[in-house]
């Protein structure tokens, strides 16, 4: 591993201080904010070349004062310097200590075609999405997998999660915004439940901070599943000739186990059994040959033109939240987060997708207007990223993103 004295003495630290100088220069000779895409992009490349993990720690020590000097701007502009420096971190862990070491053989394949190239960036699905604070028991998983598809969830006793996060079609219904209470439409698009317990918050809009929580909202929403209370929905349960028992199992030396806050720990528990392996899974763990060579070459262009700064991750996205629009504006009278924090900073913030099965969880973005991953591609590469993709980009995109597609699992 090459110190972060030779880097100092050779100048490619200050070559990547001058690259973040020039992309901020020319954000204002084109009238964006400085940082915002300039030096997120000419920066990035050279942390990408250049960084590995351990001196991208001692560049975050040695130029704190940085990030301090920015404590005084607005919330907004520290989101976009913090998403530089994030999008830095990722791509560097790509480099291993191996990375400047001599090759032992001088016909070495080529760094980006090795499993271990990408671990720091992205990492394999584990068997289950453990939680300190909900253990995963069979008795809970079976319990949440009855409440899963239990109608009786809902007034008028017609709909369950399933109704809109549908197991046999990857965790969604393929519709843009998913009908609730008598026909009424959801204002968002209804993401996959597969994987989701693995992301860092859950809706939209992160109102709920694990899959525990988000089970109990569509329950009281009158849009959704529009139950008058909590002491209704537990009275069904509770004249029900089996879930007494099953609640008593699942959560054994409980005097009352038969709650409402119960009920949102065994769906969730189920939904932590809910992932997805898929062949990216198994390149990440070790096997060279699960990819093809479109595959590879549309994962280095996924990390190439920046999708990695956002997408990354055991979920491949899912793990912060980010302005749409954030170089180019983007159409939509959805506030995102801000409908949550009212924080005006929030403003068209939504978390990050991830992109786990994206190829058959259709349609799109927030309110599922994107009907094909392509222009969905396509429009990202615009708005988030400054760039206008060619069709060669896309189409090996695509390819990458395809490999993400994982097995159901058995439920």
């Amino acid at each position: 591993m090459r110190t972060f004295r030779s880097y100092l003495v050779s100048g490619e630290a200050s070559l990547i201080l001058r690259s973040i100088s020039a992309g901020a220069t020319l954000d204002r000779k084109l009238g964006r904010d400085t940082l915002s895409r300039g030096a997120r992009f000419y920066g990035f490349t050279h942390f990408t070349k250049f960084f590995s993990l351990s001196f991208y720690r001692k560049f975050l020590q040695d130029f704190a004062f940085m990030s301090q000097s920015f404590s005084s701007l607005c919330s907004l502009q520290r989101a976009r310097f913090s998403s530089l420096f994030l999008g830095a971190l990722l791509v560097s862990t790509t480099i291993s200590s191996n990375a400047f070491a001599e090759p032992k053989d001088s016909a070495a394949i080529h760094p980006d075609l090795l499993p271990a190239t990408w671990t720091g960036l992205f990492q394999p699905l584990p068997s289950v999405a453990e939680s300190a604070s909900n253990p995963v028991t069979p008795a809970k998983v079976a319990l949440g997998k009855k409440l899963y598809s239990e109608t009786k969830l809902s007034t008028a006793e017609d709909i369950s999660c399933n109704s809109c996060h549908n197991l046999q079609t990857l965790g969604v219904d393929n519709q843009p915004t998913s009908p609730g209470h008598k026909g009424q439409l959801g204002g968002r698009n209804s993401p996959t439940v597969f994987n989701a317990a693995l992301h860092f918050t859950q809706f939209w809009d992160g109102r709920a901070k694990d899959v525990e929580e988000q089970a109990l909202g569509p329950v009281m929403n009158p849009v959704e599943m529009a139950m008058p209370s909590e002491a209704v929905v537990m009275e069904r349960l509770r004249t029900d000739p089996e879930y007494p028992k099953l609640f008593a199992q699942a959560f054994p030396g409980e005097k009352d186990a038969l709650t409402f806050q119960n009920m949102g720990k065994a769906i969730g528990a189920f939904e932590r059994t809910l992932l997805t392996k898929s062949r990216f899974d198994s390149f990440l763990e070790g096997d060279a040959t699960a990819l093809n060579a479109e595959e590879l070459e549309g994962l280095k262009t996924f990390r190439d033109v920046g999708c990695v700064a956002c997408h990354s991750g055991v979920t491949v996205g899912g793990q912060m939240y980010q302005k749409l629009g954030l170089v180019k504006p983007y159409p939509t009278e959805d506030l995102g987060r801000h409908e949550v924090t009212k924080n005006e900073a929030d403003k068209y913030f939504f978390k990050v997708p991830s992109l786990r099965n994206i190829e058959k969880t259709g349609p799109y973005f927030h309110d599922g207007k994107v009907k094909t991953l392509d222009q969905a591609i396509r429009l990202m590469g615009s708005h988030q990223l400054g760039r206008e993709l060619t069709d060669r980009q896309v189409e090996l995109i695509l390819a990458f993103l395809r490999s993400l597609t994982g097995q159901l699992p058995q439920v």
